[in-house]
Formats: structure tokens, C-alpha cells, sequence
């Protein structure tokens, strides 16, 4: 297992609460876009990199024919979008089967799939185009894969730019962030990672995730997902005084600030005959 899949096995709560409902009505836009290829038909669909089932749950309640296998490579993901499944969607239990496995090695022979998801996952992958070469390998002739990811962004959002100031002011040497390299540089970037793999009739375009946070939603977010190692190195007093003055601050942005605002792109290609 990699360290990102054990940390999201760690997080999984958290993404769970607080993350994935920032995704989610992005994700399920992406769904408009396999509208036309899976309807009412009968259909194998590959969600890659489930998370907690942000496109495999309204994929199953959309489309009521639809058969939907999802795969993580973090066990807790996995077992995050089961119980979701079960309690917000359990008629459709029985369309849904899980896997643990990496984008890049599908456990699933050739022409396995008539259309492949994946909303949020490419930007982590070790190499996308090996993820990409392989969901198509595992797609039908005339299937379609789909998938949002980030655009590359250097905006800097106002409640991570107050917690960095804190923790300086609080001595703690946090080492600055890499730069997120999976990020997709551009909207013609991402039509042409799909054409270099083999995809036809690509479509690509751009979007905007935007996301009100409140005060305690963020701090949440922080303390339950983004941060929870950081903040758990603080001793339980210092986390208190932290959190309050990171709170203060917090309060005096302009309710505007609090908004997360990020490139996102939408990219889709068919695998041409076999």
C-alpha cells in the first residue's frame, strides 16, 4: 500500500464529512456527460477512485440499469462508499460491487467496462498516463471515459494563508507545500493526454468549483482532514489557544474570502475499435 492510500485509510472520516460534499456537485456534473452514452441502456460503468461513492451513488440512482464497479486504492474508501450505499441508496446495493486496486493496474481483463468515471482521482495517480492507457484498456470498443480534475492554480485561498501565519507566529517550521505537479496545466493538456492514449472524439472544457465554507466548516476541514497530523503534534492546550485565535481571525475576513474558488477541468474520450 502506498502512503497516500494509507493516509486516506487514516482520513477517511473526514473526507467523508468534509471533503467530499466540496466535490460532490462537481463530480455530479460529470454524470451529464455519460448521459447520452448510458440512458436507460443496460451498462458495466468503472467508477476510478470511488472515495466515498461522490459518482458511483448517483450514478446507481440516475440510471436504474446501470451496474457500477468501484475501486480505491484506500480499503476505508472503499468501505466508506458500502455504507453510504447502503444507507442512501439500498435498493441499488446489489448493482454495486467494490475492489481495492490502483488506477494504473486494474484487476480486470481486457473490454471489461462500457464506460469508466473518475472524478477527482487523476491528479493523484503516480503516472496518469499509464492510469489513462490502462482504463482504456479495460473499456469496450465505443466505450467513453470521463473525468474532472484540478487545473493548475496558483490563487492562494485567505483561510490557508491565516493558519500559515499562525503557525509561524506559533514556531512551527511547517515545510512549505510542494507544488501540486498532477494538477493539469491546461484544458488542451488534458484533450491531449486522452488522444496520446488512444482515445477518439475527445472533448475537454473548463469549469469553476466553487465552495462557501463557514467559519466552523473550515476549521473542521482543517482539524478533521487537511491538517489532523499537524494540528494533533500541538498539546491539547496549545490546540485550544490555537484554534481560537485561528477562529478570531477567521471572523474578521470578508464573508467573501471564505469562499473556495478553484480551476477545474472536464475531459472525455471514446476507445476507438478494438
Amino acid at each position: 500500500m502506498t502512503d497516500q492510500a494509507e493516509r486516506f485509510d487514516r482520513i477517511a472520516g473526514g473526507y467523508e464529512r468534509w471533503w467530499a460534499p466540496v466535490l460532490a456537485p462537481s463530480a455530479r456534473a460529470l454524470l451529464d456527460r455519460l448521459d447520452t452514452d448510458i440512458g436507460g441502456r443496460t451498462v458495466d460503468l468503472l467508477d476510478v477512485g470511488v472515495g466515498t461513492g461522490n459518482l458511483s451513488l448517483p450514478a446507481l440512482a440516475r440510471w436504474p440499469a446501470v451496474r457500477v464497479t468501484g475501486i480505491d486504492a484506500s480499503r476505508e474508501m472503499v468501505r466508506a462508499a458500502e455504507r453510504l450505499l447502503a444507507d442512501r441508496v439500498p435498493a441499488a446495493a446489489e448493482r454495486f460491487t467494490s475492489r481495492v486496486a490502483f488506477a494504473a493496474d486494474l484487476p480486470f481483463p481486457d473490454g471489461s467496462f462500457d464506460a469508466a468515471m473518475s472524478s477527482f482521482v487523476m491528479q493523484l495517480v503516480p503516472s496518469r498516463p499509464k492510469a489513462i492507457r490502462e482504463i482504456r484498456r479495460v473499456l469496450r470498443p465505443g466505450g467513453r471515459f470521463a473525468h474532472v480534475t484540478w487545473l493548475a492554480d496558483e490563487r492562494y485561498f485567505a483561510p490557508d494563508r491565516v493558519f500559515d501565519a499562525l503557525l509561524d507566529e506559533y514556531g512551527f517550521d511547517e515545510p512549505d507545500d510542494p507544488p501540486r505537479s498532477g494538477d493539469i496545466p491546461s484544458v488542451e493538456r488534458a484533450a491531449a493526454e486522452l488522444r496520446s492514449a488512444g482515445f477518439r472524439d475527445v472533448a475537454a472544457e473548463g469549469a469553476l468549483l466553487e465552495h462557501a465554507f463557514t467559519v466552523e466548516g473550515y476549521i473542521s476541514f482543517l482539524t478533521e482532514f487537511d491538517e489532523e497530523s499537524l494540528l494533533e503534534e500541538m498539546d491539547r492546550a496549545e490546540r485550544r489557544r490555537f484554534l481560537a485565535e485561528y477562529r478570531a481571525r477567521l471572523m474578521a475576513l470578508d464573508p467573501e474570502e471564505l469562499t473556495f474558488r478553484v480551476p477545474i477541468v472536464y475531459a472525455s474520450g471514446r476507445r476507438g475499435p478494438a
